[in-house]
């Protein structure tokens, strides 16, 4: 029996398990040997085959948004209208075939945009190239999920499906739980918080399924066996995502506002250009992006060239990103904007910048 036929016969039986008190530590038994599989699936084959044409793009610019969804949605249209980069756009499916990169200049910022080929059902088995969208998917910041409105959530449903088989969890937060293995001492397992649906018996059988049996173990949140799972895997990926709705030209306006509403969703429409600006901005907040800007004693700011870091990031980060040795030879800053009290405040290295500050560097 193959990798898949063992994964398809859990699934079936998960789905044909009751969830109550007695089946939770059957069920937390089939989980783990669940994400073991899926686990074996990603890993390449040993024997290479023939080499493909490359499908990963080179990491450029402030930040990385890939676009992922079902052909024919309007990603390479999207991609067209946003960039100069003219990405091959027709009424027939997979009309894109590998990874066209695109460049989004947007409040000082240049933001990659990857025009991914389309996914279909049973990508994160290898059909349709789907492992290799997955896998670009996996390198950046946001992913921007292209539906089509006039099919309502089915797309949707199947994508998240997709992805969360893989280790993409979308718009969640890593599971707060300590967890290292030892060499010995048998199993340390404590918790902060009541537990409602983990137990030690089930934390015990998950790590036997992966051949751990000396482990500390710290739940300081009521997590799910699912997470517990993550945090022993330890590739998982948690990245926010963007539902974007393309063709709401095509639909009713109560549909449309139903989507509208839905959380981390935008409604667009590519073909009449509707709603790319306010989809640009909450990009740009999903992105966690600030500019700061420079100035040298004497004259006035720089407002053409600014440095664009994270979000919270401090003085000393900005120096970093101007020279590598300035951190070094720094003695204070004078900083004007949102982040002091008065202008200008004289600062140290420690002080978190703040979207659209002006920073004054005096070296030592």
């Amino acid at each position: 029996m193959g990798i898949l036929e063992k994964i398809a016969e859990i699934e079936r039986e998960i789905s044909r398990t009751q969830k109550n008190k007695a089946t939770e530590y059957h069920l937390g038994l089939l989980k783990a040997k669940l994400a073991k599989y899926r686990a074996q699936l990603l890993e390449p084959s040993k024997s290479a085959g023939a080499k493909g044409e490359g499908f990963d793009v080179m990491k450029s610019g402030d930040a990385r948004v890939a676009l992922i969804g079902f052909p024919s949605v309007g990603k390479s249209t999207f991609l067209s209208l946003m960039t100069s980069t003219e990405s091959e756009a027709a009424s027939y499916e997979f009309t894109t075939l590998t990874c066209i990169p695109g460049v989004i200049q947007y409040k000082g910022a240049n933001i990659q945009l990857l025009d991914l080929p389309g996914i279909i059902e049973g990508a994160a088995q290898g059909k349709g190239r789907g492992r290799q969208v997955i896998a670009v998917a996996r390198t950046s910041d946001v992913v921007i999920m292209m539906l089509d409105a006039t099919k309502g959530d089915v797309q949707r449903e199947l994508l998240e499906k997709e992805l969360e088989s893989v280790g993409i969890r979308l718009n969640r937060l890593k599971p707060n739980i300590y967890f290292k293995p030892k060499k010995g001492g048998g199993l340390s397992y404590n918790s902060t918080v009541p537990l409602t649906q983990c137990s030690e018996k089930l934390v015990q059988l998950i790590l036997h399924e992966y051949k751990i049996f000396n482990a500390e173990v710290l739940f300081r949140e009521d997590s799910t066996p699912d997470e517990f799972i993550d945090v022993i895997v330890g590739n998982r990926v948690y990245m926010p995502c963007l539902y974007v709705y393309n063709k709401v030209d095509q639909i009713s306006m109560e549909e449309v506002d139903r989507l509208a509403r839905g959380p981390h969703s935008v409604v667009i429409s590519c073909g009449m250009k509707l709603n790319l600006d306010y989809l640009l901005e909450t990009l740009w907040e999903y992105l966690a992006l600030t500019c700061i800007y420079t100035k040298k004693r004497g004259e006035r700011p720089d407002f053409n060239d600014a440095i664009i870091m994270r979000r919270a990031a401090s003085v000393e980060h900005v120096c970093h990103r101007i020279h590598r040795t300035l951190a070094s030879q720094f003695k204070y800053a004078l900083v004007w904007g949102t982040s002091t009290k008065y202008s200008p405040q004289r600062v140290g290295l420690t002080h978190i910048m703040e979207h659209e500050d002006v920073i004054q560097i005096v070296k030592k």
